[in-house]
């Protein structure tokens, strides 16, 4: 799928809010910055109601609006009688009205958006907003695009670079910040940090391994060995496997 063209049927502004509020959440989530990751939460909330709001009475709005009341607001969503011709009915109706409230009221109660809460900004609840943001992402993709939900959850994926620390980008060059760590290493971080395939000569230069072909039979293939990260000769790119993330994350970047 292109991802220019993800809810194509939605006003542009209407959109542009939608992803925002969304790389702003994974972005900040990524960094570590709870508290601006489960604000950006909140936000989210406002603009998934404008949307699924404006699919279920057929108008949308151009920007998304807070409502007096959301918890309110989304009951009376759940009140919008049944269409069974609908892509996704109960899910627009039911299911996300019902997470929407769940996810506001972390942004409002739980020491982000007020002072002297109970509970102050912590992982726990930056994580329960990204995963429930990313899930609300998916479903919305899968219903405006009758996708099933793996292949929407993919292109929820590529919707953002995963962004760490340890990585920084200047005028389209990446560098791991860390000089020490062993070449492969760095590779596979680099990878993580890309969204799309990555040139092989790209990759190369970023780490400033001197020999290009032993930087490919030494480096590259290996990990593609190993199913870290898929390697095609012919083309000359990389990227990184699910089973690759997953070893970034826990052995890399923990």
């Amino acid at each position: 799928m292109n991802l220019s063209g993800l809810f194509a049927a939605l006003p542009d502004t209407l959109r542009d809010e939608l992803f925002e509020c969304y790389k702003r959440i994974t972005q900040n989530y990524a960094e570590h910055r709870w508290e601006p990751a489960e604000l950006n939460g909140g936000k989210l909330c406002e603009v998934v109601y404008s949307i699924v709001n404006g699919v279920l009475i057929g108008n949308f709005p151009t920007t998304a609006s807070k409502p007096r009341n959301m918890v309110s607001a989304c009951q009376a969503l759940e009140r919008i009688p049944e269409d069974t011709s609908r892509i996704g009915d109960r899910s627009l109706r039911i299911l996300i009205p019902r997470l929407l409230p769940y996810l506001y009221e972390i942004r409002n109660n739980r020491g982000v958006g007020h002072v002297g809460a109970e509970v102050n900004p912590n992982h726990a609840d930056a994580e329960a907003v990204m995963s429930l943001a990313s899930w609300i992402m998916a479903e919305l993709i899968r219903i405006f695009h009758n996708v099933s939900l793996t292949e929407a959850q993919a292109e929820v994926d590529a919707l953002v670079e995963r962004r760490h620390p340890l990585v920084w980008e200047i005028d389209g060059t990446k560098r791991v910040l860390n000089p020490k760590m062993r070449k492969a290493d760095q590779a596979l971080v680099l990878l993580y940090s890309s969204k799309n395939w990555v040139d092989v000569d790209n990759l190369c230069n970023w780490i400033e391994y001197s020999n290009p072909s032993a930087f490919k039979s030494q480096v590259l293939k290996p990990l593609h060995e190993e199913r870290l990260i898929e390697y095609q000769t012919d083309s000359h790119r990389s990227r990184i496997t699910p089973k690759g993330v997953m070893h970034t994350e826990e052995s890399l970047l923990s």
